[in-house]
């Protein structure tokens, strides 16, 4: 590696496990609407609440990058549709998206941030729509860069870009962290970032090289990897 001097990493599935997090957030939501929203409960079980949500992110292509304006487009519609008020989907919105953020990390997350957060800036990049200051790791991240707040998801070069700007960094100055091998790893090279790519497993395992890039097995692995 290249001397580093700010971080940006990832934050559905490389700092916590995505998918039970978004079952938790749609069974909450579906009891709230059961109470509120009894038509739309009848009719929308949460299958049928995705299936409304990926209509909705297919045929709206001017907010499929913003999570949020497509989930609560598709409450609004699924309202409509049920004979409520699509005035609650505000509501139902805000109950899926406390819910989404009663999140599990991985075990070795906070440990391992609060090393490297000790020698580097950290930045949140995702293309998600989880706010890194509603949780408990919050206060270790600069802030955060979203796909919905900037317009432009990864792998685009140009919100890699942006958050090196953020963080006053040349792009070979950063380091970026991600699970996808697309998204994370392919976008920020295509910036000009450093990147390693989170393929979890074993953390006392040595780093392997795959498909020509850096790997680490746990954010552990790679505060070792820096000197943390």
């Amino acid at each position: 590696m290249k001397p580093i001097r700010a971080l940006t990493l990832d934050l559905d599935d490389t700092l916590w496990p995505i998918a039970p997090a978004i079952l938790r957030a749609e069974q909450a939501l579906h009891a709230w609407l059961q109470l509120e929203a009894p038509l739309t409960a009848s009719r929308f079980d949460i299958d049928a609440l995705r299936a409304k949500r990926d209509e909705v992110s297919r045929t709206h292509a001017h907010i499929a990058h913003d999570f949020t304006a497509v989930r609560r487009e598709s409450l609004r519609l699924a309202l409509m549709e049920a004979g409520d008020d699509d005035s609650l989907a505000d509501a139902a919105f805000e109950v899926f998206f406390a819910a989404r953020h009663e999140l599990e990390f991985y075990p070795e997350v906070e440990q391992a941030l609060q090393r490297i957060a000790c020698r580097y800036p950290l930045l949140a990049l995702t293309n998600g729509n989880a706010d890194i200051a509603r949780t408990s790791i919050g206060s270790l991240f600069r802030g955060t860069i979203s796909a919905r707040d900037f317009g432009i998801g990864k792998p685009d070069p140009r919100i890699f870009l942006e958050a090196c700007r953020r963080l006053d960094c040349a792009p070979a100055e950063v380091l970026h962290v991600g699970d996808d091998l697309e998204l994370d790893v392919r976008g920020a090279q295509s910036a000009g970032l450093q990147t390693f790519w989170l393929r979890r497993g074993d953390c006392g395992a040595d780093d392997m090289p795959e498909e020509g890039v850096a790997t680490v097995a746990c954010l552990l692995t790679l505060a070792d990897r820096l000197g943390c």
